[in-house]
C-alpha cells in the first residue's frame, strides 16, 4: 500500500495544482524510487528498478485521482484562515479631512464644506463624511478617528485623505505635524490601512485659503503639499492637487469676485454670524459647491475605481447663486 503524509493547510492554487499532476501524470514515482511486482500483485518500495508499463499506467491513474481528491478535500477541510476582504456591493466614499471638507448643522449656514456637496457628482456610491473642524493627522489618530474609519472600510470602498490646514499650527502642539516627520508618518500609516482594506486611498493636498501675492493666489502650506506629492508618487497612489486646482480657481476669480466663496458677511446677514464674518479659510455653499466640482474632476481623471461613478453633468456643483441649503438642487 503506498501511504502520504497529511496534507499541511494552505491556499489552494488551481494552477499549482494543475502543474503538479501534469508532473505526477509522466512518472508517478520520483527516479530512485519505483514499484517491483510480486507475483501476488502487490507493490513494494524497492531501488533502481522501474515497474512494467502497465501498472506505472495503473499506479498513475490511482495517484491522480488520489491527489486531485486530496486537493478538493484541502478546499473545503482547510479554509484559508485569512480570507479576503469582502467587496462592498454599494462602493463607500470616505473622507478623512478638516472643517475646510466638514458637513455642518443647518444652524451653521452658510458655512459648508465641500465633502458635503461631492455627493451630488457621484451616481452608485454612498458618501461618509469623517472630516470634523479643527482635526490635523495627530488628532484624527489620536481621538480614534482614523481607528473608526479603517473598521468601517470595505473592499472596493475609497478614502480621501486631506489634511494640512491643522498639522502647520505649532501654536497648538496638540495639533501639530511636522510636515516631514509625523505628518508624512501619519500619512504613510493611513496608506497602508486602507489598501490592507481592500480599498482605495487618494490624497489631497491642502486646499488653498483666500490668500494672494499681488494678483496671484499663494499656496499657504506648500510644505504639507511637497509631502503628498512626494508620497503619492513614491508610494503609486493617486493624487488630486486640491492646492493648485484651488490657486488655479481663485486665480480666474480674482481678488473680489473670490470673497464670495469664502466667508464673507456683514453683521445681521445671517443668524450663525451676528455680528458678521471675515473668515478665508472656510467656503460658503457656492465655495464649497465649486471646491467639491474640483475633487470630482480630480476624481472622474484618477485611475482610481471610483472614476467610473463620477456624473459628467456636475450642474449642481457650478452655480453661483446660493440655494440656501445643502441639498444638491
Amino acid at each position: 500500500m503506498i501511504s502520504f503524509g497529511a496534507a499541511t493547510p494552505s491556499r489552494f492554487n488551481p494552477g499549482d495544482a494543475e502543474a503538479t499532476l501534469l508532473r505526477t501524470a509522466e512518472d508517478p514515482f520520483p527516479h530512485t524510487r519505483s514499484i517491483a511486482v510480486s507475483s501476488f500483485g502487490r507493490g513494494s518500495v524497492t531501488d533502481g528498478k522501474r515497474a512494467p508499463a502497465p501498472l506505472r499506467r495503473r499506479a498513475s491513474t490511482a495517484l491522480l485521482a488520489v491527489l486531485l481528491g486530496s486537493a478538493l478535500a484541502g478546499c473545503t477541510a482547510h479554509p484559508d484562515p485569512v480570507s479576503p476582504p469582502a467587496i462592498s456591493a454599494t462602493p463607500t466614499l470616505f473622507i478623512a479631512s478638516d472643517s475646510t471638507a466638514s458637513d455642518y448643522a443647518a444652524n451653521r449656514y452658510p458655512q459648508s464644506g465641500w465633502g458635503t456637496f461631492i455627493g451630488c457628482a457621484l451616481t452608485g456610491v454612498k458618501v461618509d463624511n469623517r472630516a470634523i473642524g479643527g482635526r490635523s493627522t495627530r488628532t484624527f489618530i489620536d481621538e480614534g478617528r482614523w481607528n473608526a474609519l479603517r473598521q468601517s472600510l470595505k473592499a472596493g470602498d475609497t478614502v480621501l485623505i486631506q489634511f494640512g490646514h491643522n498639522d502647520a499650527s505649532k501654536s497648538k502642539p496638540e495639533r501639530f505635524a511636522a510636515p516631514e516627520t509625523s505628518y508624512r508618518q501619519n500619512l504613510v500609516s493611513f496608506i497602508a490601512d486602507v489598501r490592507a482594506a481592500g480599498a482605495t486611498p487618494i490624497l489631497l493636498t491642502p486646499v488653498a485659503r483666500r490668500s494672494f501675492e499681488g494678483e496671484k493666489a499663494k499656496a499657504d502650506f506648500p510644505e504639507y503639499s511637497a509631502i503628498v506629492r512626494e508620497l503619492a508618487a513614491s508610494l503609486n497612489v493617486e493624487l488630486i492637487d486640491l492646492e493648485s486646482r484651488s490657486r488655479q480657481l481663485l486665480d480666474q476669480l480674482g481678488r473680489e469676485a473670490s470673497r464670495a466663496y469664502y466667508l464673507h458677511y456683514p453683521a445681521g446677514t445671517y443668524p450663525a454670524f451676528p455680528k458678521g464674518i471675515e473668515d478665508d479659510t472656510h467656503f460658503s455653499e457656492v465655495g464649497a459647491r465649486h471646491i467639491a466640482n474640483l475633487v470630482a474632476e480630480g476624481l472622474a481623471q484618477s485611475a482610481a475605481p471610483v472614476a467610473r461613478h463620477v456624473s459628467a453633468d456636475r450642474r449642481d456643483l457650478m452655480i453661483d447663486t446660493p440655494l440656501g441649503s445643502s441639498q444638491c438642487r
